[in-house]
């Protein structure tokens, strides 16, 4: 089916497809922004005078991986990328490794051990090219010191259930790695280190996209006693040890010649969407590309301030958070939760759809949607199926309740991560 409405001129009442098509428009058009074909020739390097290896972590690094072999079909390349399972494919001359997410498992090892080994011995006529986007952080796993991979494992299930906002997850991450925080660049000297990156951060911090492999990051140093003083009891030993320790960062590289550059971040995506609401009559409102906070609580929050006299959309991004706590969670994601949570407090208002989804195409690990759509009927339509949605959003079981009205949204795995994108579409003319 078509994602394309039909341009409106005028304040006429909009029905609940085309809503929908507009929508969608907008959500394709911010994923196409970060397409890394269209986005990486224009940002890649000269050519080395030796030889070119490629590395790279993340949910967009195959397809920036293959994008490279486009643009320099002559340029002689290899090297590793590692990413989540359904991301990979796409290239000839760079090994692609599908490895675990969100925890990492032995595979994810592998990747590491073998992208240590591939920029080891390297010359300053060589060149590494790193491809980090959002979803690396499990992609490659090497614990530092005397860490083991169950205690790495461990750590990220409790981190994955924290709330914390993802810069504390993945500055937590990168002090427990032997090749995050710029221990991937540390090993490339003296080969000139160029990081491409497509920005899942709010803020757009490359040291904290997929944890910084080839970027040593500025808060590394970051007390963790708030992570241990919750989660000390239930952590392994030696991850305690590790934390509690004086943080020993990476040292500076040997070598100048290190450079990073983002291709994509979320505030490009949403300019795309910005695009698609003028082109159809509608006043597009940004309301900021780092939102966080606990998806309910944001939506509670933004549902509070939504008027609008002519058609307007408020679009945004950034990534907010569900915190689990003890019990057991249903399925869904931060995106659905927002959904649900905006839908229980707009009550049926009869003027206003919204959609949030991951831009990656995966919105919870046990969903396979990236998110979800609600409308103006979405509440009426629950109590027919005899669907308490105060019931879903306290059991974190978002997901099914959108599967049972049949609004998750679908999008597979896009092969790109700018993190999350929220439009909630007003309609203020809408007859009935």
């Amino acid at each position: 089916m078509s994602t394309q409405p039909v341009k409106r001129t005028s304040q006429a009442s909009l029905a609940d497809g085309e809503a929908r098509l507009i929508l969608r428009a907008m959500l394709d058009a911010a994923i196409g922004a970060a397409d890394p074909a269209r986005v990486i020739p224009a940002h890649l390097p000269e050519p080395p005078a030796g030889r070119c290896i490629v590395v790279g972590a993340g949910k967009a690094s195959a397809a920036m991986a293959a994008a490279v072999e486009a643009a320099w079909p002559n340029v002689e390349l290899s090297g590793v990328v590692a990413v989540p399972p359904g991301y990979g494919g796409g290239c000839s001359r760079i090994t692609v490794r599908e490895t675990a997410h969100p925890v990492p498992d032995t595979s994810s090892v592998d990747a590491a051990q073998e992208m240590m080994a591939a920029v080891h011995g390297l010359t300053s006529d060589d060149l590494v090219l790193a491809l980090i986007s959002g979803g690396g952080s499990a992609a490659i796993c090497l614990p530092a010191g005397d860490l083991t991979l169950e205690d790495k494992q461990a750590t990220n299930r409790m981190l994955l259930k924290s709330g914390l906002d993802i810069r504390t997850m993945n500055a937590i991450r990168r002090r427990l790695s032997g090749i995050k925080g710029g221990r991937l660049a540390q090993a490339a000297v003296p080969a000139k280190v160029v990081t491409l990156a497509i920005s899942d951060i709010p803020g757009d911090d490359i040291a904290a996209i997929a944890s910084g492999p080839t970027v040593m990051g500025d808060d590394d140093g970051a007390d963790a006693s708030a992570f241990l003083e919750r989660y000390g009891s239930a952590l392994p030993e030696r991850v305690v040890r590790h934390l509690a320790h004086p943080y020993a960062s990476a040292s500076e590289p040997a070598t100048h010649d290190v450079s990073s550059k983002l291709v994509a971040t979320p505030a490009d995506a949403l300019q795309a969407a910005a695009s698609v609401a003028v082109r159809h009559g509608i006043v597009p409102q940004i309301l900021g590309d780092a939102v966080e906070g606990e998806s309910s609580e944001v939506a509670q929050a933004m549902a509070s301030r939504l008027t609008a006299d002519c058609p307007t959309v408020f679009l945004s991004g950034g990534e907010t958070t569900v915190t689990i706590g003890t019990g057991q969670a249903g399925r869904g994601g931060r995106n659905t939760e927002f959904a649900l949570a905006l839908a229980c407090a707009l009550q049926g208002r009869g003027d206003t759809w919204a959609l949030a989804a991951d831009t990656d195409g995966e919105d919870g690990q046990n969903l396979g949607a990236a998110g979800a759509l609600i409308a103006p009927n979405t509440l009426e339509r629950a109590r027919s199926l005899e669907l308490n949605p105060r019931d879903h959003l306290a059991d974190h079981d978002s997901g099914s309740f959108f599967q049972a009205l049949g609004d998750l949204v679908n999008t597979g795995p896009t092969r790109t991560n700018v993190n999350d994108f929220r439009a909630i579409l007003i309609w203020p003319n809408r007859a009935g």
